[in-house]
Order: structure tokens, then C-alpha cells, then sequence
């Protein structure tokens, strides 16, 4: 099989792209931590590391498609950021590179993967930041929005910084002690940035859907979106606290770093109670739009990325809980979530193949004009 790329699709593509490899490395993320023994484990382990591996091979390409089209295009930026749809994907873009990070570590932990790792995820805090402040001075600035058009999507650039301080967490149990100081005590900042800014979003979000009802069918997956600050805020406070009690031990913010662990785990149930919330209105919404069937209820675009990444950091959230409080319950739980993410996974990884075999799947953002996408033969 080759890949061609012409002219007309690396001009039409869109950072949008960047929600397949989200979803990818979450489900290869999750894969790897379920609680899993013997020959299913390490089985288990495999097909994470594959699926890894493809997930960074995704990212490298998107990533030069973007470039391209960027270079090609000189008016191609500001285009992309006028958009009120299309500019809030620049945040998959940092978000999408997080599982690679973590991947580096998981499934490789040698100095030079963790010394690449580290070197990657500085480069993600800088993009994070950007697209947090940037994007949404843009949407204030230079989009048209309505309360009536409102969706969780909003949520998209300003969560990429927590996603990057959950990504801190992972690294610094692998780094010298100072390092590692640094590391945690950014990843504090990174999830301060993000979350009550994203829990703004979401309140405006719920306003929305108690005055305007759910979003039109093309837009219905966002409803998925607002689990991804919540588990990935609850998933960060409880690493960050972990890694932040072990870089710290024997130093004057010892104590400090030892409450904010303690706290960190009531954090995260905290969090974890209001994302099962927003989990079970996910599931009702969906199942609400899928009364008139998948093709008329729900019609495939890229967004259906969206069931997968929040979907698999809360399971990510879950299933560290059950790990820290011994809860059998939140073990359980996190197991079916993980089926759920892998069967969704698979099903949206499917259409998305089909729907690029019959070059049927856009370059653009859903519910805009999509212009032709790459051709595979």
C-alpha cells in the first residue's frame, strides 16, 4: 500500500486530524494499564505497544501534513484560527502528542526514551500554553459565537495544558531528583492554567443545553467532550501528588508535598463523582440521537474521535483510583470502561478506514465544508 499525497489535500487538511491520534494513544494507554495477569497481560502489553507505535507513526504524518499545508499556504494560519470550529483543534495537536510521551516511558523507560521524552514534553508545554492563551483570544476577539451554538469543543484548546501536567506525572518517577522537582512543580502550574478555566467552559456548556437543548446530530459526539478535563484534572492530581511526594522527600517542601498527595487523592474522587455525571449524560445523550439509527442520528465524521480520548483518560483516572484505594468496585468499573473504549475505538478506527478508502472523509472540521482527503491506494 502507498500513500499519495497531493497538492489538494495537504492544502485541505486541518488540525482536526490530530483527534486520531488522541484516540489512539489513549486506547493504547488504557490497553497497557488494565488489570490484566498472566498470558492476557502480556498480550495485552503487545497489541498497546503496536498500537503505540502506529500512533506515533499517525502523528509524524499529520503533523507534516500540517506543516506543509502551513507552508504552502501562507494565508492558511489565520484561516484555520478565524474558523470558530476548525481553530479549536489546534489543542488536539499538543494533546495528541501526550500519549507518545507517555509511551516513550511505558513501554520503553531507557534513559535515552525518557531523555527524548522529557524533550518532547517541554516542546508540548510550550504548544499547550500557546494554544490555551491563543485560541481562545482568537474566539473572543475575531469569531462569532451564540450561546445557541455553544458545545463542549470549546473545551479543546484550553485542556491541552492539564493533559500536559498529567503527562509530568509519568515522567518524573524517571528523572534525577531536580529534575524531577521541576517537573511535578510545572505540572501544578499546567493543570492550574487548565482546570477551572475548563469547569467555566463546562458550566457554560450545561446553560446550553438547559436552554437550547442538545447540539444539531453532525456535533452530537462534543457531548463525550466534557469528560476529558475531568478525568484527566482527577487523573493529575493524583499522579502529580504521587511524583510530587517522591521528588520532594527529604527536602524542606517535604511535608507540603506530602498533603498535597493526600489531597490529591481526594481530588481526584472528587473529580471522578463529577465526571461520572457528565459519563452518564454522555451515554443518554448519545442513546437519545441514536433513536433515528447511526447513520441518521449519529452521521460519522471525524468527531466520532471524540467517544475515545475523554472517554479513555477518564478510564485512565478510574483505574488508577481503583489501584491507589484497593476500591474492587472502581476496578470493575474501569475494566468495563476500557471494553467500552476499545470496542469504540475499533468501531470508529473501522468507518474512519472505510470512509478514506472512498475518500468520503473530509480534511475539515465536522460540520464544516470538507475538502478532499489524502488518497490511499
Amino acid at each position: 500500500m502507498t500513500l499519495r499525497l497531493p497538492q489538494a489535500a495537504v492544502r485541505g487538511f486541518t488540525p482536526n486530524w490530530f483527534a486520531v491520534t488522541m484516540g489512539t494513544g489513549a486506547a493504547a494507554l488504557v490497553l497497557a494499564a488494565l488489570p490484566l495477569h498472566g498470558a492476557a497481560a502480556e498480550a495485552a502489553h503487545a497489541v498497546a505497544t503496536g498500537l503505540w507505535a502506529f500512533d506515533a507513526g499517525l502523528f509524524v504524518l499529520f503533523l507534516g501534513l500540517l506543516l506543509a499545508r502551513l507552508a504552502l499556504d501562507r494565508g492558511a494560519l489565520r484561516e484555520l484560527l478565524e474558523h470558530p470550529l476548525q481553530s479549536l483543534f489546534f489543542g488536539a495537536l499538543p494533546m495528541g502528542l501526550v500519549p507518545i510521551i507517555n509511551g516513550l516511558v511505558i513501554f520503553d523507560g531507557g534513559p535515552r526514551a525518557v531523555s527524548i521524552a522529557l524533550g518532547l514534553w517541554i516542546a508540548d508545554v510550550a504548544i499547550s500554553v500557546l494554544v490555551a492563551v491563543a485560541v481562545p483570544y482568537w474566539v473572543i476577539t475575531r469569531q462569532d459565537h451564540r450561546l445557541d451554538r455553544v458545545t463542549a469543543a470549546l473545551l479543546l484548546p484550553v485542556v491541552a495544558p492539564e493533559v500536559a501536567a498529567s503527562s509530568a506525572a509519568v515522567l518524573a518517577p524517571h528523572l534525577p531528583a531536580a529534575t524531577a522537582q521541576w517537573v511535578t512543580g510545572a505540572g501544578y502550574v499546567l493543570w492550574g492554567i487548565s482546570v477551572p478555566l475548563a469547569f467555566s467552559l463546562l458550566t457554560l456548556v450545561l446553560i446550553r443545553l438547559i436552554l437550547h437543548k442538545l447540539p444539531a446530530r453532525e456535533l452530537g459526539v462534543t457531548s463525550w467532550l466534557t469528560l476529558g478535563p475531568i478525568g484527566t484534572g482527577a487523573l493529575g492530581l493524583l499522579t502529580l501528588g504521587e511524583a510530587a511526594a517522591h521528588a520532594f522527600a527529604g527536602t524542606p517542601l517535604a511535608e507540603a508535598m506530602g498533603a498535597a498527595r493526600d489531597l490529591g487523592l481526594v481530588g481526584a474522587l472528587l473529580l471522578w463523582g463529577a465526571g461520572f455525571w457528565w459519563l452518564a449524560g454522555a451515554l443518554m445523550f448519545t442513546r437519545h440521537y441514536l433513536r433515528d439509527g447511526w447513520r441518521d442520528g449519529l452521521p460519522f465524521n471525524l468527531g466520532w474521535w471524540g467517544f475515545t480520548f475523554p472517554l479513555g483518560v477518564y478510564t485512565l483516572a478510574t483505574l488508577k483510583l481503583a489501584q491507589v484505594t484497593g476500591f474492587g468496585a472502581l476496578a470493575d468499573l474501569g475494566l468495563a470502561l476500557g471494553a467500552l473504549l476499545l470496542a469504540l475505538w475499533v468501531l470508529v478506527a473501522l468507518r474512519t478506514g472505510l470512509d478514506l478508502a472512498r475518500k468520503a472523509v473530509g480534511t475539515s472540521a465536522p460540520g464544516a465544508t470538507a475538502p478532499a482527503a489524502p488518497a490511499m491506494t
